[in-house]
């Protein structure tokens, strides 16, 4: 649970925020197929920070909104 609170926080999503530009920049400087696969899959963490979600916390049976976690116990 502490991981879901973590990215839920400031940090976490400045994070995933952080992440999903690097993806995208570095996909578009490479310019393949690859790269162009690359910016796409960016675009998810981007979002999921943005918008305040996390597409693993369900799996670790945690809430996928970022307001329930910071709330929860």
């Amino acid at each position: 649970m502490s991981f879901a609170r973590f990215m839920a926080g400031p940090v976490g999503r400045g994070v995933r925020v952080a992440a999903g530009l690097a993806m995208i920049i570095a996909g578009i400087a490479i310019g393949s197929t690859g790269g162009w696969i690359l910016a796409v899959v960016g675009v998810l963490p981007l979002l999921a920070g943005a918008l305040n979600v996390c597409a693993l916390a369900p799996i670790l049976k945690a809430p996928f909104s970022g307001k329930a976690a910071l709330n929860s116990k």
